[in-house]
């Protein structure tokens, strides 16, 4: 089965990190990412693109970033995290080396904060077509709604981490919000029974991803979590539509940006 995997992370100590709440993690290099992908490979989820994601500890550091997508290669696409003022040079020089997406991390930070983000979202969306990634605890959303009602095109990290907030990420997937079925040991939430509430809505917003190296996690990625996820999509929507929400849908948003 193919897989876009669209949320991992590479940590390169040849580039800035930054201490992040006491938490500096271990190196996870492209190397060790494409060791896992065969891993993945062997039990039939073949990695041909993804997104690295920032974290908190690379905060606005972009040199990890290009060098990675560089060395990955096409398929493969970067979401990073930018201060507010960013030279719009900048994002475009991004956007060159393959970068797609915005982060804004509320859950730890080492991103643009909330106040920033309705101004560089459509910034970077007007700039270079960019989407805006969240990772949010999803019981904010109803607070932060009326700005995010106004933002061109976003999707919501990690399920949204908390089934309390289940509705109100139902309610922005309505209006075209794309979710991610990742870091299934991250969240406070029944993984299969969000998943399946946000294909009722819209089969087209769920993507997959690994999260890998699952920095901080309570439990990191385990193959299984795919498993799942595949089981759940059969479930609700047959068998054929598997390949959609391993593939299609987060190919779709990241690398054809319609």
């Amino acid at each position: 089965m193919q897989l876009f995997d669209a949320h991992f992370h590479i940590i390169s100590p040849d580039h800035p990190l930054v201490e992040n709440n006491g938490f500096m993690p271990e190196p996870y290099p492209v190397a060790d990412y494409r060791a896992a992908t065969e891993i993945l490979a062997e039990r039939g989820y073949e990695v041909r693109g993804g997104a690295i994601v920032s974290g908190s500890f690379q905060a606005f550091d972009q040199g990890y970033l290009t060098e990675g997508l560089s060395m990955l290669g096409d398929g493969y696409v970067g979401v990073t995290q930018l201060p507010a003022d960013v030279p719009d040079s900048q994002v475009l020089e991004l956007d060159a080396a393959g970068v797609r997406a915005v982060r804004f991390n509320f859950k730890r930070g080492g991103s643009a904060g909330v106040e920033d983000l309705e101004l560089l979202a459509h910034r970077v969306y007007d700039l270079a077509g960019w989407h805006t990634e969240l990772y949010v605890d999803s019981r904010e959303l109803d607070e932060l709604a009326p700005v995010l009602a106004r933002l061109p095109r976003i999707s919501i990290g990690h399920l949204g981490m908390h089934q309390d907030g289940l509705d109100a990420m139902l309610r922005l997937v309505e209006r075209g919000a794309m979710v991610k079925a990742t870091g299934f040991g991250r969240v406070e939430l029944d993984p299969a029974k969000t998943m399946a509430a946000v294909l009722r809505v819209n089969p087209g917003a769920l993507m997959v991803g690994t999260d890998v190296p699952s920095t901080r996690a309570k439990r990191p990625f385990e193959i299984s979590d795919l498993d799942l996820i595949a089981q759940t999509v059969t479930d609700a929507l047959g068998a054929h539509a598997v390949e959609d929400v391993f593939w299609n849908n987060a190919a779709r948003w990241y690398l054809h940006r319609t």
